[in-house]
């Protein structure tokens, strides 16, 4: 018994800590396999014996909210669900039942009150029991209805989400590689929980209903399929279901395990609930799981494989990360043959060594993984220099976990964050050459400078071959490499990466020295200092850029494969010269607002993105608004103005 509880207590301390290091700061410390099998070993250790320690995970349910928003205790516990792998215990607990099999999202739990038909309160879901109140930010989702027509209290649950689109085109906006969000989840409960609702309503949050708490005086007709349904006239958007029997369990599970592959919503498994509410409250609960509900993880498929190499992976921090190769199997309906390990301790772990028998799975259907090392020979040699540069490398502990990394302060690797930059949308834009990929062409030698990214051609079999790529990939990548050779002097002199030099003062850099490249890189401090909008130092940036000998090769390198184009005598009056906009809000009478920031920069303004002394206007429909540019723009006596008043003023200019 004493081993027994010795063991519960080993396993409820890493389980802990592996979640709170998931959940609270977004790292992660342990397979989602191996937390799986951890969990499931505390669990039955627990029935055997009898004993639930304190502090269990099998018993606390989430980590107490933090303490930035105003927190409220639900009106009824939110208990977490029991959860099952395997697809035949599904249909045993539909029994002779219908159940509603729905996804299980992946984002943060709200819940919402409506009063009078007015949405009046959102909480997040917080411990189960406490949770924060984000009423002002729930208000700002992309779907939620602020007014409905039932007139009584309505309180239902829901996952607010992030799309996996969404997510994508926010991190493509920003510019600083370390600043990225690491996936959907993070960034929705980062959103939603704002201080600031301008903040959330940039996000594109989104809400779907999962269950509805109470209804005064509605007939449901003892069903929660009607439930969703009534939520629907509302105009709430559902989260997607499938009412089957468990006869039809099997198909049912199928349809989403092919839809998942291209799910744009976040998903981590299934939830199945029974139609009957009576029937499944009849049932009651456990200390922890309602039993009218159950969910269903996927069930990982393993293949056993040979391990062929270790690839040493360096990144732009210096971190070289271990990146296991082995003969290509199928997994999920696709051909998997590399998944990364992580770290050196995760690496020591598994043991693993050249030839070794493991077994791979995909985490969640999306992501490969080592599952386990059935050789178990250990004869990995860890590299004492960095396979891109061959500086000498150094083992660190980072989070109780040994890692490896590169100490050249020089290392290309480590340069990730210019290449990023130069091949964004406002600099080279070149489309294909993700930070992923082109921490992959680094790592194999393809790219050391800008002008290598116009050779990848050369190494067209080995990038066919790479994982997510193929025929039409890399052409596709090739047509956008061509196409960028056709470029201005201002994307040309942003995607150098100089300090303090955005596109903003490319523009103005390249118009005070005419599109004269030649001009540019020989100026003086003092010339470019003169540049209205510049200074003293953003000056010696630039000059120190241009005057160290290993940017002049680079950059001789890198013009000798395009062609600048000069642009022709400016058509527009500069009514705009030397005046400095903000916008913000959604516009109007433009597209966009790149559309509306090109327009001033073309009559000699400049846009910059926040508000400061140095601001003349501010541009915003919505000019009555307490957005905090707004605040800031009234505390320093900068005019606000709606697109009408813009346009009025730059044609009074004329």
């Amino acid at each position: 018994m004493n081993q027994q509880i010795e063991r519960m207590r080993e396993l409820s301390q890493k389980l802990t800590q592996a979640s709170k290091a998931y959940y609270q700061e977004d790292r992660e410390i342990m397979s989602n396999l191996e937390y799986d099998r951890l969990y499931d070993e505390l669990q039955r250790l627990e029935q055997e014996s009898g004993i639930v320690l304190a502090g269990s995970p099998t018993v606390t349910v989430g980590y107490e909210a933090l303490e930035a928003l105003p927190k409220e205790r639900h009106e009824s516990l939110m208990l977490s669900l029991g959860k099952t792998k395997e697809r035949s215990e599904l249909a045993e607990f539909a029994g002779d039942h219908d159940v509603l099999v729905s996804w299980k999202l992946d984002g943060l739990t709200v819940v919402l009150t409506y009063r009078n038909g007015q949405l009046e309160k959102a909480v997040t879901r917080g411990n189960g029991e406490i949770g924060e109140v984000i009423t002002n930010n729930a208000k700002v989702f992309q779907n939620i209805p602020l007014r409905i027509a039932y007139q009584g209290e309505l309180v239902l649950r829901g996952e607010a989400i992030i799309t996996y689109s969404e997510f994508e085109k926010i991190n493509e906006e920003i510019e600083d590689v370390e600043a990225k969000y690491k996936n959907p989840r993070n960034l929705c409960s980062g959103s939603v929980r704002q201080l600031n609702n301008e903040i959330t309503a940039n996000r594109h949050v989104r809400f779907y209903a999962f269950a509805l708490v109470k209804a005064e005086d509605v007939d449901f007709r003892n069903s929660r399929n009607a439930q969703f349904e009534w939520l629907r006239s509302q105009g709430f958007d559902v989260v997607e279901y499938r009412l089957a029997t468990a006869a039809q369990m099997e198909d049912t599970v199928a349809y989403f395990a092919e839809k998942i592959q291209h799910y744009d919503i976040p998903s981590d498994g299934l939830v199945v609930t029974y139609d009957d509410i009576a029937y499944g409250q009849s049932l009651g609960r456990t200390a922890k799981f309602p039993r009218d509900s159950i969910a269903f993880k996927w069930q990982d498929e393993t293949r056993e494989t040979k391990l062929l190499e270790i690839e040493w992976s360096p990144s732009r921090t210096g971190l070289i990360n271990p990146v296991a190769i082995f003969e290509p199997v199928e997994l999920e309906g696709t051909t998997v043959s590399r998944a990364s390990v992580h770290n050196l301790s995760i690496m020591k772990a598994l043991k693993l060594g050249i030839g070794d028998t493991i077994t791979v799975y995909k985490a969640n259907m999306i992501i490969p993984q080592i599952a386990e090392n059935l050789t178990g020979s250990g004869t990995i040699e860890i590299p004492k220099t960095c396979p891109v540069c061959g500086g000498r490398t150094a083992v660190r502990s980072v989070n109780d976990a040994e890692t490896l990394y590169c100490t050249n302060e020089q290392c290309s690797a480590k340069k990730i964050k210019s290449f990023t930059l130069f091949v964004s949308r406002n600099a080279m834009n070149i489309e294909g050459l993700s930070e992923a990929t082109l921490e992959k062409f680094i790592a194999r030698g393809y790219i050391h400078r800008f002008a290598d990214i116009f050779h990848l051609s050369d190494h067209r079999d080995a990038i066919v071959e790479m994982e997510g790529f193929g025929e039409k990939s890399y052409a596709n990548l090739i047509q956008s490499i061509e196409n960028a050779r056709h470029t201005t002097l201002p994307r040309v002199i942003y995607s150098l990466g100089i300090p303090n030099i955005g596109a903003a003062n490319a523009k103005l850099l390249c118009s005070h020295f005419e599109h004269d490249l030649a001009r540019i890189r020989s100026s003086s401090q003092e010339e470019v200092a003169a540049v209205e909008g510049l200074g003293e130092v953003i000056a010696a940036a630039v000059v120190g850029y241009f005057s160290d000998p290993v940017n002049k090769e680079n950059l001789d390198a890198l013009c000798s494969e395009l062609e600048i184009e000069k642009p022709e005598e400016a058509s527009q009056e500069q009514v705009f010269s030397g005046k400095v906009f903000v916008i913000t809000g959604s516009v109007e009478h433009f597209a966009n607002r790149n559309e509306l920031k090109a327009y001033i920069e073309a009559r000699g303004g400049k846009v910059t993105g926040s508000v400061s002394k140095n601001t003349d206007y501010l541009i915003n429909n919505d000019t009555a608004s307490a957005s905090s540019k707004n605040k800031k723009a009234r505390e320093l006596e900068i005019p606000i103005l709606s697109e009408e008043e813009f346009l009025e003023l730059a044609e009074n200019q004329q």
